[in-house]
């Protein structure tokens, strides 16, 4: 059974942003499998409700300095609340009359940071007056020359899944929604933008030093992991009446064009699963470095540059982001356990966004690569008995990107079985009966089982459901969605296989989803010969698509092909997206004597270009830990 911990009371904020309106506190849950073993927080006794962060942005020390003033929900009789800080440095904590308010910092784990525990003296807000430290593991520093415009430092934020604790002190589990405000104060000349309403325009207020600052608020809870921010020279583009593009100025008119259809993309969301909550939807494209595809951080969604191909096959990433804001955003896992419950839902509401705006054929394309990377995940993880191809599981323990290729299977195998018509109108009810509130699985399965199976037995049997969530491997039930275009794509494929000249693949036009099937279709060992004529003959070491470059250095790798290797650092040196890195160096490190001295001297020159946490993995693969 799903509990909901009731509200205690409601909690006026203090703060000299304009106030929020007065509203009742996102519930948590509190079933066994809701706890969240990456929090230090103890939420059933004391709660933030609100975050109201002051903080000034020094480039020169790479720190943030202010203060974080949090509201706090406690039931009767708490005397304490535990927040999560990772390497803060924790100056005071005061009441809001500047009373000063006992607290601890405990021993620091490497994966959870620290507790941070304040007597709360009866107070429901505290002001905690704090600092960052050079390398919080959710702030990526930028040297100029890590930009696109080469003259300014950047700064960016990424809190998935709980690094946000190393830059606000506050209970960092996406099940504790908190709403939160922000001023942020920045160098003359620099613009900082966040994940919630923008209150004072583009060019912010003038403030002490010479400086400028900036203020944000989001009154809607969100998980933690969703607040964020950048800082650069920054400028805007509108892309329609409620969306726009922020990036550096160099690669603002692109970077617009290639998101022209998001007005369309928000159209087909809000027909398919209800309306769009949050306002605006702009978007925030970052330099290199930032380490995913996107993040879906409400009202500003962060985008790498690498989806910028100039023909809009890849805005499935922008797809993708914006259902997030649905699933995720508005409906979140309570804990990293069910990260499919974000992943899995938005790998499908994407899918069917693009096939609204672009039509079938292109929607099964994009479905048809993705159960590709589902088998190969399988494979990779050890096989079907594997138990890290469970969809829920231990918190990061899922394989790969079986959160979202298994999830979406899921979710598409259910539609295929109970119809389009009636699965959308159950899970448009869905979002409504569950927004901005956590999930678990169990909490979505007794949900399926109450407002869509309604007791039918064979329906029950058919659909499987605990099989596809706490079991390994994938049910025989499992859709497959075929494409035509990757067919065709297949048969010259196949004909290269057979040893036919690579000329007459004649790969012209083709999306990075055609480019992808092909190279990712090749056999893993190759002639040399074979290797340079296709080099030659397609281009793949000069390719401006960062997919491309990607697939080629995996088949490159396997093949120990020498010619390929200055491309590949100079690709590995200019690009920080984990999903097309990681692999360059898993396949350098498993050719041994070859492949691990180029390994670990690429990682050398770059890793001072990559986020910290994709610094880490990569360090890991690399010291072979």
């Amino acid at each position: 059974m799903r509990i909901l911990l009731p509200a205690f009371a409601a909690l006026m904020a203090t703060t000299a942003l304009p106030a929020l309106a007065q509203q009742a506190p996102a519930p948590i849950l509190t079933t066994p499998e809701a706890k969240d073993v990456w929090t230090h927080a103890q939420p059933q006794a004391a709660r933030v409700t609100h975050v109201d962060l002051n903080l000034d942005v020094d480039f020169q020390s790479q720190t943030l300095a202010g203060t974080a003033a949090l509201d706090v929900l406690a039931a009767k009789g708490t005397k304490e609340i535990v927040l999560d800080v990772d390497d803060l440095v924790v100056e005071s904590v005061t009441c809001p009359k500047g009373k000063p308010l006992a607290f601890t910092v405990g021993p620091r784990d490497a994966e959870t940071g620290s507790a941070l525990t304040v007597q709360l003296d009866g107070n429901s807000r505290i002001l905690v007056r704090y600092r960052t430290r050079p390398g919080a593991s959710a702030l990526q520093w930028l040297a100029p020359e890590l930009t696109a415009g080469k003259a300014k430092p950047y700064l960016f934020s990424q809190g998935q899944p709980i690094n946000n604790r190393s830059w606000i002190p506050t209970q960092d589990s996406p099940g504790i929604r908190q709403t939160w405000s922000a001023t942020l104060t920045v160098p003359q000349g620099f613009v900082a933008v966040m994940s919630g309403e923008r209150l004072d325009g583009e060019k912010g207020r003038a403030a002490a030093n010479g400086k400028r600052s900036f203020r944000f608020r989001m009154d809607k809870p969100v998980p933690p992991y969703l607040i964020a921010f950048a800082v650069g020279d920054l400028a805007f583009k509108a892309t329609g009446p409620r969306t726009g593009v922020w990036t550096e100025p160099a690669m603002l008119d692109a970077a617009a064009s290639e998101v022209a259809d998001v007005e369309k993309m928000i159209d087909a969301a809000q027909a398919l699963y209800g309306p769009y909550r949050w306002g605006r939807y702009d978007m925030l494209v970052l330099p290199p470095s930032f380490p995913y595809g996107g993040m879906e951080n409400p009202t500003l969604t962060f985008l790498t540059p690498t989806i910028i191909t100039g023909d809009r096959s890849n805005t499935d990433v922008v797809a993708h982001e914006l259902a997030h804001s649905w699933s995720g955003n508005l409906v979140t896992n309570a804990t990293w356990s069910d990260s499919w419950l974000n992943e899995g839902f938005t790998t499908y509401f994407e899918n069917r966004i693009m096939e609204a705006l672009y039509g079938k054929e292109r929607a099964a394309m994009y479905a048809d690569l993705d159960w590709d990377g589902l088998q190969q995940d399988i494979v990779d993880a050890g096989g079907p008995q594997s138990p890290t191809t469970r969809l829920h599981g231990d918190p990061g323990a899922t394989f790969g990107q079986l959160d979202y290729f298994k999830g979406s299977t899921f979710l598409r195998t259910i539609e295929q079985t109970v119809g389009r018509e009636r699965w959308d109108a159950y899970l448009r009810s869905y979002f409504d009966r569950h927004a901005f509130q956590p999930q678990t699985s169990a909490g979505f399965l007794a949900d399926l089982r109450k407002n869509l199976i309604k007791g039918d037995a064979a329906l029950e049997a058919k659909l499987q459901l605990d099989r596809w969530v706490y079991q390994p491997g994938l049910p025989e039930n499992a859709v497959h969605i075929q494409s035509a275009t990757l067919a065709d794509v297949d048969a010259k494929l196949a004909a290269v296989k057979a040893g036919g000249p690579v000329s007459a693949v004649q790969p012209q036009g083709w999306a990075t989803q055609q480019w992808l099937r092909f190279l990712n279709g090749l056999p893993r060992q190759q002639t040399p010969a074979r290797l340079k004529e296709l080099d030659e003959t397609l281009g793949l070491s000069t390719s401006t698509n960062a997919y491309v470059r990607s697939a080629w250095a995996e088949l490159a790798i396997a093949n120990r092909y020498d010619p390929a290797v200055p491309s590949i650092r100079a690709f590995a040196k200019s690009v920080g997206r984990g999903l097309l890195i990681y692999p360059i160096y898993q396949g350098l490190m498993k050719q041994g004597d070859w492949g691990k001295p180029i390994a670990a001297s690429i990682f050398a020159e770059a890793r001072a270009t990559y986020h910290p946490t994709v610094a880490a993995q990569v360090e890991k693969t690399v010291s072979g830990k």
